[in-house]
């Protein structure tokens, strides 16, 4: 693994930080509307499932349009797509700020919200491909810490919705930051020097046919799922579980999404230390066990420790499976990370909706819980099994993915 002073000499740093300036942005407004999730859901009256649905559908729409931003990375180069993501983003702030008075307008805005979540498609391609594979984990990792774009959602969006008597002044104002990043990124970006020509679009679903692509999507789903569309719904659970009101419910959950976005870098580290699989078994193990804590509904504050960890745990595993990626994908890294992330938002478009759904059915929120602590235990048995096939290939020589398995 590459020292910290070989890692200050390599690459392009003014990219990486574009990269994580982009990501973080975008990510802040991707779940704005699970922010102000308890304002809109006062003002329309929503039920236990549309409210579900509400901060679901913006991740689905992150899942949609990463598949055409990662294609585009690709194609273009990761700085031109991000400058395209960056200005389509402005549409759905405008019109979430002059309208979005009914349910059907906030479902399709909401979805438009998902090309800020398409960021995750762009930033990373823009940073891995600047840096040698030794330090894929600390440059995943740190470009995609951009996530913690969610703290500052839910701490700023629900004090600006309360402050201004409406949440739609929130989208508006979100305008300027948004534009102040495109503004940065535009100067200190640059293309990375090793971009691979353009493919085939048939070539895209190449990767497609590879099963190690589709555990990938798996893994991901449970730890990046797991970490949005628990942010997106926690306003929610708060509120309606604990009572807490929209400012102090955004506090609660900022503290949580802390521990999930800054301890991200970590685990890409730790992963390029110890081998991605080795991390992700323990890692799913927690998750799971933890989430089975969760549904027993502790009081307030016990909960709140249970659920700090989880969200760490679920930070630390997004590090690790993107410590994989690109070194089982490298030469398809930007459609890979379209794909890889896309089942990371169907993850976080499912954990919300199931939740909100279950409990409209059974009255409670444990039955959801309960339902994503056996989803990652089943991550848990499938990378266990995969770390024992990958280890017997090493065995006999065959080649798996670079820094996998460590040996010891």
């Amino acid at each position: 693994m590459a020292s910290f002073s070989e890692f200050r000499k390599s690459g392009h740093w003014p990219s990486l930080l574009a990269s994580f300036l982009y990501f973080d942005i975008s990510f802040m407004i991707w779940v704005l509307l699970g922010a102000v999730s308890v304002f809109v859901a006062g003002d329309l009256g929503l039920t236990p499932a549309q409210k579900g649905l509400m901060v679901a559908i913006p991740i689905l729409g992150g899942s949609f349009f990463r598949i055409i931003l990662g294609v585009l990375t690709d194609r273009i180069g990761p700085k031109k797509t991000a400058v395209i993501g960056m200005i389509l983003t402005m549409l759905p702030l405008f019109l979430l700020w002059v309208s979005g008075r009914t349910l059907t307008e906030l479902y399709a805005y909401g979805f438009l919200l998902g090309i800020a979540g398409a960021s995750f498609a762009v930033a990373l391609p823009l940073a891995s491909r600047w840096y040698p594979p030794e330090q894929q984990g600390l440059v995943m990792g740190i470009a995609g810490a951009g996530n913690s774009g969610t703290l500052l959602a839910t701490l700023f969006a629900p004090r600006i919705a309360e402050a201004f008597g409406s949440w739609h002044v929130v989208f508006g104002l979100m305008m300027i930051p948004m534009a102040v990043v495109l503004l940065i990124f535009l100067l200190i970006a640059k293309e990375p020097p090793d971009q691979p020509p353009a493919k085939k679009w048939v070539d895209y679903l190449a990767v497609l046919k590879q099963r190690d692509a589709w555990l990938f999507c798996f893994f991901y789903s449970v730890t990046f799922g797991g970490f949005v569309g628990m942010a997106s719904f926690l306003p929610i659970f708060f509120n309606e579980q604990y009572g807490l009101n929209a400012v102090t419910a955004g506090n609660f959950v900022t503290l949580c999404v802390l521990a999930g976005s800054f301890i991200r870098p970590v685990g890409g580290w730790v992963a390029d230390k110890v081998g991605g699989v080795r991390m992700l078994q323990v890692l799913f193990l927690i998750i799971s066990s933890l989430f089975l804590v969760i549904s027993f509904l502790l009081p307030f504050f016990l909960q709140m420790v249970v659920l700090f960890l989880v969200m760490a745990a679920l930070g630390m595993g997004n590090g690790a499976v993107f410590q994989l990626v690109p070194q089982r994908f490298g030469k398809e890294i930007g459609v890979m990370t379209g794909i890889v992330g896309a089942a990371g938002g169907v993850g976080g478009f499912f954990l919300p909706s199931l939740i909100g759904a279950l409990k409209g059915t059974t009255g409670t929120f444990a039955s959801g819980y309960l339902l994503i602590a056996g989803i990652a235990a089943a991550a848990f048995v499938t990378m266990w099994v995969i770390g024992r096939e990958w280890k017997s290939q090493m065995a006999v020589g065959q080649s798996v993915p670079r820094g996998a398995v460590r040996h010891g």
